[in-house]
């Protein structure tokens, strides 16, 4: 299937069809894995994303916040996304409360 088509899909709002046709890459899907799981695991966080996925942390949350920005994270994991997207908004929230 041609990208056109899988534009055609998404903008017809299929999104199960366009995540067969353009999945999310591996590392995106370790990345919502890790961070499902790191909610009951606990512990020193950094070093298990350095040992767990080789990513500085810096690293990780750059693409964590790319990730959660994007349609197809939206799409594989709505529920893990949609609580990264309201932590982080209360996060920025509360970052302009401080600041202004």
């Amino acid at each position: 299937m041609s990208v056109r088509s899988a534009e055609r899909l998404t903008s017809q709002g299929d999104r199960a069809a366009y995540r067969r046709i353009m999945p999310l890459a591996d590392r995106d899907r370790a990345i919502l894995a890790f961070e499902a799981r790191w909610r009951v695991h606990g512990g020193p966080k950094e070093e298990a994303i350095r040992s767990e996925l080789a990513l500085s942390p810096a690293r990780y949350y750059q693409l964590l916040g790319r990730l959660i920005d994007s349609g197809d994270a939206l799409a594989e994991d709505p529920l893990l996304v949609g609580r990264l997207r309201r932590r982080r908004d209360e996060r920025d929230a509360s970052r302009s409360r401080i600041a202004g």
